[in-house]
């Protein structure tokens, strides 16, 4: 028998919808891709020269299983640079993507019946790691025209003694919203630690995000090479922890992980220190791709009430369509041949919305966006 824990585990539909799309694909139907979280744009030429260097230096066995002590630093000096503050490299464990580093933060801190507290919607893979532990979730809802901000009122008015962390993430996903400044800082006062999803920071078209550590050192950073470097496939992550936790921290890692992978490491101190340029021209095609889509989802008929300004994601409520999002995302992607994402995937507050990358080219987003609109007439 499967154990129960895993047999409650949901699916990430966003996965389903993209598999289903690639049946779709092998059957010679041409599928729009706007549901996946992932950069069309090749990884940087800096980033997957330094990996070839390594391996034909031999650099493929185990490292230090904290991570390569240069790759630390470096992530020091750019939390310092973007950010001014001051990290030790003996803060990070350097991981195979940021997945690990988020079920390490919720192993050291959460025992069975212990409390975590997320937005929701939310990343649709927090939930799972939390109720793998036997730990438990307590949803925030949080509204659109409210920008998808956390009201750090209603967190307090579920603080308890069980609560023993709150999850942050901004730039968000699904919603593409940021977090404000005020509303960290008060939400870094409340007493649990904060666990704070920093895997999109960089990806900002107006504003600016801010890290958890710029308020608090009671905190669990986690971050990646993954969005930003457009490095998905090379499974490149970190966590930066309080130095108590630390210890425990790699045992965790040396038993379940080892170590993450050598060349790629060395690829993400390129990433760091090289790739500036490369960031700079992907986020200024993001953000014309965003007002792009911006404007034509609106032109079709959905309401956004608040603008995403970071991410890659516009979050548009559907209702007016249906009140089943998942349903609608099938139905649209067998009918229209788009492929989007429900809003039930990113938690119960999210049922009637539909998510939209444009983590593709601003070709395939008109085409895809062309589609839904004659889909849309149609079921009218």
């Amino acid at each position: 028998m499967v154990t129960k824990r895993v047999e409650e585990m949901t699916s990430f539909i966003v996965m389903d919808v993209m598999e289903k799309a690639g049946e779709l694909e092998r059957q010679g139907v041409d599928i729009v891709h706007l549901e996946v979280g992932e950069p069309d744009f090749d990884t940087p030429a800096c980033v997957t020269e330094a990996m070839t260097q390594a391996l034909q230096e031999g650099l493929t066995h185990y490292t230090h299983s904290l991570g390569m002590w240069s790759l630390r630093e470096a992530i020091c000096a750019y939390y310092f640079e973007q950010y001014h503050v001051s990290v030790d490299p003996d803060q990070i464990v350097v991981t195979s993507g940021s997945s690990p580093a988020i079920f390490m933060a919720c192993a050291v801190l959460l025992e069975a019946g212990e409390e975590a507290i997320l937005s929701d919607p939310h990343y649709a893979c927090y939930p799972n790691f939390i109720n793998f532990l036997q730990a438990r979730c307590v949803r925030v809802p949080v509204s659109e025209a409210d920008g998808f901000q956390y009201r750090p009122e209603a967190i307090q008015a579920r603080l308890n003694d069980r609560t023993k962390a709150i999850l942050i993430n901004s730039p968000a996903n699904p919603t593409g919203t940021l977090l404000s400044a005020d509303r960290m800082q008060a939400i870094s006062q409340m007493g649990p630690y904060v666990l704070s999803d920093e895997i999109y920071h960089g990806l900002v078209y107006e504003g600016r995000e801010h890290s958890i550590l710029e308020f608090t050192d009671r905190a669990f950073v986690i971050n990646g090479f993954s969005k930003l470097f457009a490095m998905t496939g090379l499974r490149l992550g970190y966590l930066i922890a309080p130095k108590p936790f630390m210890r425990s921290l790699q045992k965790i890692h040396q038993n379940f992980f080892i170590s993450a992978n050598a060349a790629v490491q060395k690829a993400g101190i390129a990433a760091l220190t090289q790739a500036q340029a490369d960031v700079a021209r992907m986020t200024a095609i993001y953000d014309t791709r965003r007002r792009f889509m911006i404007q034509r989802l609106r032109e079709i008929g959905f309401k956004i009430l608040v603008e995403p300004t970071g991410a890659f994601y516009v979050f548009v409520n559907a209702r007016h369509l249906s009140h089943d999002s998942f349903a609608l995302a099938f139905d649209i992607l067998e009918k229209a041949r788009v492929g989007v994402t429900p809003g039930i995937d990113f938690g119960p507050h999210g049922e009637g919305y539909l998510r939209f990358s444009y983590a593709n080219s601003l070709e395939n987003i008109k085409e895809g966006l062309n589609r839904l609109e004659r889909y849309i007439r149609q079921r009218s």
